[in-house]
């Protein structure tokens, strides 16, 4: 019978080990090692915040201020997590922040009379075109896309959505089966 050993990819150390380079470099306030760091997570980070923020130009503006956040941030990275997993929750914290600036920004709009004079992009998918999953998820009202992102995408749990996010438990759960729902329908059809 042969023992199974899960072995590090051959480079992986060396990686590790030219990422702290780089942050630490970053730290010291070395602008090449911070351009460097944001050309190998730059795509990732970008990913990301589509995800949460269902349109191209408004993921644009959340990486943008991902980075300005990391440049002014990074002296504060301890080290005690790795820093991959620091970026990113620097991205979701990021993003949500930028999501619920929105919504207030909409709501004032809104009781503004503003609202009207601005035109909505239609989320409706060409009647030719197939609908995707990212399609589908775009296209999900904001709540449920938020947490249909973080807890069946990036993991998180019903309690750490409800603290981020600023709502009840049964609230997160309840938008979550909203999603599930609207995503099967959608590309049930």
């Amino acid at each position: 019978m042969r023992s199974t050993q899960v072995v590090a990819p051959r480079n992986a150390g060396a990686a590790t080990e030219e990422l702290d380079a780089l942050v630490r470099g970053a730290q010291r306030g070395e602008i090449e090692a911070f351009e460097r760091i944001y050309r190998r997570f730059s795509a990732r980070v970008h990913l990301l915040c589509l995800r949460f923020a269902g349109d191209a130009g408004r993921a644009e503006e959340l990486t943008q201020d991902v980075f300005v956040r990391l440049w002014q941030k990074i002296g504060t990275f301890r080290w005690e997590s790795a820093f991959e997993t620091w970026l990113h929750r620097t991205v979701v914290n990021l993003a949500l922040s930028g999501i619920r600036a929105d919504r207030r920004r909409a709501t004032w709009e809104l009781l503004t009379d503003e609202f009207a004079s601005v035109a909505k992009p239609s989320r409706q998918p060409h009647p030719g075109r197939v609908l995707d999953l990212e399609r589908a998820i775009a296209a999900l009202p904001e709540g449920a896309r938020t947490v249909f992102l973080l807890h069946d995408v990036e993991g998180y749990q019903h309690r750490e959505i409800a603290k981020l996010m600023g709502l009840a438990d049964g609230t997160c759960k309840a938008q979550l089966h909203r999603a599930r729902r609207l995503l099967r329908e959608a590309l049930g059809r």
